[in-house]
């Protein structure tokens, strides 16, 4: 069975949780790391990744002294993730309301990056709040906060969060288009 249709069967029992029924598209995954510089990258979370079409980029891009933390909720794409066999990936079955405990108890204080494909649109207003203010604290200074959404629902509450340090994009070439927020931490 492809990756894409075990996606598609696990999104559909999880919508809530998922958001989509299809992987991010290799256009997507591209636009959303385009920006950082992989040779100064020591510790990325990435939040949501699914069956992790973005994670497999991710892991080629970083240098062989980094470390790539995920947090996956879905039981069938956790066991996808450590399917992945790499090193550099630390896979974590948790909520990414608790990045910043699940950071200090593997040993990590500050991230240089988070990608995020969390649906945040869907998820409780009080749990997509404390993944933001978490990720904004465990985020190094300089650091980027990069998320995609199918609309630009969130463009407020992001700004709210990283103040004025926030840039959009736009992806057409993924089902369904969309919207890529690109957030920096300023101190």
């Amino acid at each position: 069975m492809t990756s894409r249709i075990k996606f598609f069967k696990e999104a559909v029992k999880n919508l809530k949780n998922v958001g989509t029924v299809t992987p991010s598209s290799r256009f997507l995954a591209n636009r959303m790391l385009k920006e950082i510089d992989f040779s100064k990258v020591e510790v990325l979370v990435e939040l949501g990744p699914g069956n992790g079409a973005i994670t497999k980029k991710i892991l080629k891009k970083l240098p062989p002294n980094a470390t790539l933390i995920c947090f996956e909720i879905n039981t069938n794409f956790y066991n996808q993730l450590l399917a992945l066999k790499n090193s550099q990936l630390i896979v974590v079955e948790s909520s990414a309301s608790n990045i910043k405990e699940v950071l200090n108890r593997l040993g990590f204080f500050k991230t240089n990056h988070i990608i995020s494909s969390l649906p945040l649109t869907i998820l409780p207003e009080e749990v997509s709040s404390e993944i933001l203010n978490k990720s904004y604290q465990v985020l190094e200074n300089e650091g980027t906060y990069v998320q995609f959404q199918y609309s630009l629902t969130y463009f407020r509450k992001l700004k709210a969060v990283f103040n004025e340090s926030i840039s959009l994009e736009f992806e057409p070439l993924n089902i369904p288009p969309a919207f890529v927020y690109r957030c920096k931490k300023v101190m």
